[in-house]
């Protein structure tokens, strides 16, 4: 069968997610709603306005799959609705999707079905939620209810802080309705992974596991960002893990959205803290995503063997169990590119240049530019991501930051310490 496949979104997770498909020969034409600047390179952008628009486009080119890649879409039921029209789709319902789009629901979710996670408060009252933050020690988690494009989430030492953070989301000045409910979470030690499977209702299989770099600063310092690099697998989850990551929450979850008639089928992401508990590691639900993340996706793709539209026809047809899905023997490291004034503030267009590189080192995945004047310009705060795949983690790490060094524009600012935990 050949494909023709649109792929919702606009950052680098899309772009790395055409950069593999364009590997498989069924794949005849590429289509980003909206894309980016450089997507076009690898498809055809378009634009629309709302469901209607979107699947007349579908039908006029003759599009016969789509990946929904980022969340808002299925928090607005385009998913839903590309299903009722006919459209062959990769992603859960709006429904499902609330496991993402309302922590709320989420926190409250795993709790009627015990999977481990960390002591919290969900309210839309800022005397309980003072209450609340009052019993916890620092420090304070705090967590805005709705989508926030991976910035609606605070960590303070502070108590004074922590109380004017939630007088900020609760009065809608920092995320408008989005935060007009809170979550605050008792604070978790430990070092965090990102564990992705793929669901189709009953079955499951897991990506190798990867760790995302937040903080915006070298040594997990200054704010929470979209994440700063990532790489896989993690040297630091073994099988033991693994196996009560799949045991303790992956399974119980897929289990509890059956059983409420909501069976979950796409790409299920954990945020997982892992704790030392009695010397050992034991696994604890953060939050969970209902899309690949990013830059996670950035370093799964090279690694996965399998091609992605085999999976998700799999997935679609209820018949993961019978798929071997397989992987490279590699590692991959994600670093990303950002502007000067990331997370803060929208930049002003800066041209992007390339000296030479050596293409055995790895390949860049673009996000915030913008096509213009024959050229690449960094407009968004995540500009690009050099992306290194080697034998061995270290020597992703090198050949992503070797990479990295034939491109720059003003204000370029990067970590130089991403997989410092697994590589020290």
């Amino acid at each position: 069968m050949e494909y023709r496949v649109l792929i919702l979104g606009s950052g680098g997770r899309e772009y790395a997610i055409g950069l593999h498909l364009l590997k498989d020969s069924r794949i005849k034409t590429l289509f980003f709603a909206p894309g980016n600047g450089a997507t076009q390179r690898l498809g055809q952008n378009m634009d629309f306005k709302n469901s209607d628009e979107l699947i007349k486009k579908i039908q006029e080119k003759d599009i016969n799959f789509v990946i929904v890649g980022a969340e808002n879409f299925i928090a607005d039921g385009i998913s839903d609705d590309l299903r009722l029209a006919g459209i062959k789709v990769f992603a859960p319902s709006k429904e499902a999707g609330r496991l993402e789009s309302s922590k709320a629901f989420m926190k409250d979710f795993v709790t009627r079905y015990n999977i481990p996670t960390a002591r919290y408060i969900q309210t839309d009252e800022l005397d309980s939620a003072k209450a609340f933050l009052q019993t916890l020690k620092p420090p304070y988690v705090i967590k805005a209810d709705g989508l926030c494009a991976g910035k609606g989430v605070v960590i303070t030492e502070e108590i004074t802080e922590a109380f004017k953070t939630v007088e900020s989301f609760l009065s809608g000045e920092a995320f408008g309705q989005s935060g007009k409910r809170v979550v605050i979470e008792e604070f978790m030690d430990g070092f965090e992974l990102s564990v992705f499977a793929i669901c189709d209702g009953e079955d499951f299989i897991l990506l190798p596991a990867c760790q995302d770099h937040k903080r915006l600063l070298d040594g997990d310092m200054g704010p929470n960002t979209g994440g700063m690099g990532a790489y896989a697998p993690s040297p630091l989850c073994d099988e033991k893990l693994i196996e009560k990551i799949k045991t303790h929450l992956i399974a119980p979850t897929l289990a509890g959205m059956k059983k409420e008639d909501n069976a979950f089928c796409g790409v299920l992401f954990a945020g997982v803290m892992v704790r030392e508990l009695d010397n050992e590691l034991e696994p604890y639900l953060l939050e969970y995503n209902v899309r690949f993340g990013d830059p996670e996706c950035e370093v799964l793709m090279p690694l996965l063997k399998t091609p992605l539209i085999d999976i998700c026809e799999a997935v679609l047809n209820g018949e993961l169990s019978k798929l071997k899905v397989e992987f490279y023997d590699k590692s991959a490291m994600a670093v990303v590119a950002a502007t000067k004034e990331y997370p803060y503030n929208k930049p002003v267009a800066q041209k992007i240049t390339f000296k030479d590189y050596d293409g055995s080192l790895g390949h860049f995945v673009f996000a915030g530019v913008e096509n213009k004047e024959g050229g690449l310009f960094a407009s968004g705060g995540r500009v690009l991501l050099s992306v290194g795949v080697a034998k061995d983690l270290k020597t992703a790490h090198d050949n992503a930051y070797k990479l990295l060094e034939s491109v720059e524009f003003e204000g370029m600012h990067y970590r130089n310490d991403i997989g410092y935990r697994a590589l020290k």
